[in-house]
Parts: structure tokens; C-alpha cells; sequence
């Protein structure tokens, strides 16, 4: 497992993640997905036009996972599970909001190099604060797996 610091440090860095989502038929769908993590939530900045927003708008459910490595021994990741919240108008066209100031700000920062968030009118956020986290870091077996 990962402490509390090195899942924040590991979501803080990277870019995509992929969301799992189930339709009316229970059927899965898993797409990735840039997201920001702040604040002990995880934000989606989805298109409001796919299949993963509309199956949202049914069933607020999701995992999401963020993994990084390639040999076994570097194997590392965050599995969060929980129900996504809309936030801020959709699609988002940079109404003021000021939940969404602060993680607009980091996503275009790590995503686009920008200081201020360029608004599409296709996007819009939700708000993960998952109910379960769950992590792991292969890095940490040593012996026969450490490179």
C-alpha cells in the first residue's frame, strides 16, 4: 500500500486515469480520462456528449483507477470507487464558481501549461469523494521483484 502522502504525491502527478461506469443494462464501460486531485476529491472533466456522462446521469457510481509501471516490480496504483457529483454549469462555459476555481487552475496548469482554464462549452466537471481507496506499490516487495 501507499501512505497518505505518496497516494497524494501519485495522483498529484499524473494526468489520466480510467473511469469505470455501468449502463442501464448493467453493462461496464471504462475510458480514460484527465482528471485533477484535490482536496481528498478526485475531478473529472468529462464531455458532456459521451456515453460515460449519460450513464452518469443514471448511476452516479464509479471506480476509477490510476496506474503507472511496467515490470512487475515498478507495478503502482490508486483504485477509488465511489459517486460522482456535477459541479459548476453544463456543459461548462466559466460561469464564476468558486469550488471549481482552484482545480480549474491545477488542471490548466498540468494539462495545458496555463494559468487560466480555457472553456469549450463541451466539458463539465464532476466530483469524485470516494467512499473507498485502495492502493499499491509492487516497488516496495524488494527481493526478487526490485530492479
Amino acid at each position: 500500500m501507499m501512505s497518505d502522502e505518496e497516494r497524494d504525491a501519485f495522483l498529484g502527478a499524473r494526468r489520466t486515469c480510467r473511469v469505470a461506469t455501468v449502463s442501464a443494462d448493467g453493462s461496464p464501460h471504462v475510458a480514460p480520462l484527465w482528471y485533477v486531485w484535490h482536496g481528498g476529491s478526485l475531478w473529472l472533466y468529462s464531455i458532456t456528449r459521451s456515453r460515460r456522462w449519460t450513464q452518469l446521469g443514471k448511476d452516479p457510481r464509479v471506480a476509477v483507477v490510476v496506474d503507472d509501471g511496467t515490470e512487475y516490480g515498478e507495478l503502482r496504483g490508486v483504485e477509488l470507487s465511489g459517486s460522482v457529483v456535477p459541479v459548476g454549469e453544463a456543459p461548462r462555459t466559466g460561469e464564476p464558481c468558486a469550488e471549481l476555481a482552484e482545480v480549474e487552475a491545477l488542471f490548466a496548469a498540468k494539462n495545458f501549461g496555463m494559468e487560466e482554464m480555457v472553456h469549450d462549452g463541451r466539458h463539465a466537471w464532476l466530483r469524485l469523494t470516494p467512499d473507498r481507496v485502495v492502493s499499491w506499490d509492487f516497488r516496495k516487495l524488494g527481493g526478487a521483484f526490485a530492479r
